[in-house]
């Protein structure tokens, strides 16, 4: 979704090329028209938009559902990428981009969230891979957290490959470079913070007092590291 008409054609005619089903909207009320019509697979969502404006429509999209969403952000604004990393948004691409890269990472996307299941239920019977994770157990199968209640929380993709990095790295310090590598995210610019907002989202799901984490641990100066025993 882009303001500009001659962005949106070129976009869906690269990506329609490349065996995408593409539709494309000025704005939040041509999505919501497409969204009524038809559900989506991904959202390729422009930041700075006339009326609702990038972020307002991420809010309102992860509120509901967790289509994966990628978001459109002006090249070097930081600002941008944390506030869509806090709305829930699954990458981002700074403009202007190269259409192979967005191509690149629509399909990563996708790969991911495709791994769940696209939030459906599992089978009655499944098996489900459960590992315990802070207050909650992580779902390895769905791709959620399953609280004490037996409620399921739905993970972006960004915040289970985040989750699961730190699973397969248990007591072992890992700087924000390196977790950016594992997570197969690369934009790890030398001041871009992003590492730290999926962090502090992802205690405000698994710890029992986010404001003094006993789960993820921040190595002041280095990074931080999953422990274990912090989830008894």
């Amino acid at each position: 979704m882009d303001d500009e008409a001659g962005v949106r054609e070129t976009v869906s005619e690269f990506l329609a090329s490349q065996g995408f089903a593409v539709r494309a909207a000025g704005d939040g009320r041509g999505l919501d028209q497409l969204l009524g019509e038809a559900a989506a697979d991904l959202l390729l969502v422009d930041v700075n938009m006339p009326g609702e404006d990038g972020f307002s429509i991420a809010r309102r999209v992860r509120a509901t559902t967790q289509i994966p969403i990628i978001m459109l952000t002006a090249a070097g604004d930081i600002v941008d990428r944390v506030v869509g990393l806090e709305l829930g948004a699954d990458d981002y691409v700074t403009k202007p981009f190269d259409l192979r890269e967005l191509k690149a990472r629509i399909r990563a996307v996708l790969r991911r969230h495709g791994s769940a299941g696209g939030g459906l239920p599992e089978p009655a019977g499944a098996q489900a891979s459960l590992v315990r994770f802070g207050t909650v157990l992580l779902d390895l199968d769905a791709h959620c957290l399953v609280r004490a209640d037996g409620a399921r929380e739905m993970l972006t993709a960004m915040e289970f490959d985040l989750m699961h990095v730190f699973l397969k790295n248990p007591n072992r310090v890992l700087t924000r470079d390196r977790l950016l590598d594992l997570a197969h995210h690369r934009d790890n610019e030398p001041f871009d913070r992003s590492i730290d907002v999926r962090v502090t989202r992802l205690r405000r799901k698994v710890e029992a007092d986010p404001a003094n984490p006993k789960v993820i641990k921040t190595v002041r100066g280095v990074g931080y590291m999953f422990s274990p025993g912090g989830s008894r």
